[in-house]
């Protein structure tokens, strides 16, 4: 009954915060908050593979285009069809358009989780550069596919995708994975995961079926990495190949190592700040990348554990997940 409350609640203030800030602030701010709120997603899912297991993918990009593009290709074939119809039902736009966002974004993480399924189940045997390679190597597959497959724009991209998203959505997307990722960290299961983490050789000789957590980490990672695409897409009403390639996934690590492998919270923040920081150095003009990498690399000489290394906030009604300190 708590829960329920809990989620009713949750619901509502983001109801109320999307119905406030598409009125309070301006189209450029709104559309900074947007895509914090989509790289948190990514950063936080790249976080149970990375942080929790220990393990180094770098092919989060390809994961989140086939959530991007599975999505879009629903929303363009049937979802726009069901807006229409529960809009001419008298069904307010709101309702109307979620419905049909909802289960776009649940098939392009579906989508997203049976790829992760079919790549970790037979790489994640692999460790540390091989299972590098072999991400990298699926990442760019699949953009390869994409870029020449007419069905889905080709190079030339993907244009009239329903513009879905708002900040409701991307919210509980936000909400989703974050509670989750601390649930998970709470339970038997993450200190599977942590002990992998600790030592992979330790943890199978007493009983932890590496593989199989692994697996379950990278699916998991994955299906939210294709609802950010989902959402990603939905969003901009375009997609374009070149939007998920290798620097995309290099991008989202960087969060990831920013805020501290295994911790949520830093995930969060860290996506945050590498989501603003180049907006504000903006001023600068041509210098704004050159001083946002000397940033980033000063942090990392001067903190490499990173922000909280495996720390986490005091979330609100949670309890401190095992070999986590607060």
């Amino acid at each position: 009954m708590r829960g329920a409350l809990g989620i009713v609640a949750t619901l509502l203030v983001l109801a109320g915060l999307d119905f406030a800030l598409n009125r309070a602030i301006n189209p450029y701010i709104f559309q900074i908050v947007m895509l914090c709120g989509i790289n948190v997603i990514l950063a936080v899912s790249l976080n149970l593979i990375n942080g929790f297991t220990g393990q180094f993918s770098i092919g989060h990009a390809g994961f989140m285009a086939l959530g991007a593009y599975g999505s879009a290709m629903f929303s363009l074939g049937i979802g726009g069809k069901w807006a229409a119809g529960l809009a001419a039902a008298g069904l307010p736009a709101p309702i109307a358009t979620g419905v049909p966002l909802a289960v776009a974004l649940v098939i392009g993480g579906l989508v997203a989780a049976i790829a992760g399924y079919l790549v970790g189940l037979p790489s994640l045997r692999l460790r540390g550069d091989y299972l590098a390679i072999v991400t990298l190597g699926f990442g760019e597959i699949i953009r390869v596919i994409i870029t020449n497959v007419e069905w889905v724009g080709a190079s030339r991209g993907l244009p009239g995708i329903p513009g879905w998203t708002s900040f409701f959505w991307v919210g509980v997307g936000v909400v989703g994975v974050v509670a989750l990722s601390l649930n998970l960290a709470n339970s038997t299961h993450g200190r599977a995961l942590f002990a992998i983490r600790d030592d992979e050789v330790a943890a199978e000789a007493l009983g932890v079926n590496t593989t199989g957590y692994k697996v379950l980490a990278f699916v998991i990672g994955s299906f939210f990495a294709g609802v950010a695409g989902g959402l990603f897409a939905h969003y901009l009403s375009y997609l374009n190949p070149n939007t998920f390639v290798f620097l995309k996934s290099i991008e989202v690590i960087a969060m990831v190592v920013l805020g501290g492998l295994g911790s949520v919270s830093g995930s969060v923040i860290a996506a945050i700040v590498l989501t603003v920081l180049p907006e504000v150095l903006r001023p600068v003009k041509e210098y704004r990348m050159v001083i946002y990498s000397l940033m980033l690399i000063v942090l990392m000489i001067t903190r490499p554990q990173g922000l909280f290394g495996y720390r986490e906030l005091r979330w609100p009604f949670r309890k401190a997940a095992p070999g986590t300190r607060t």
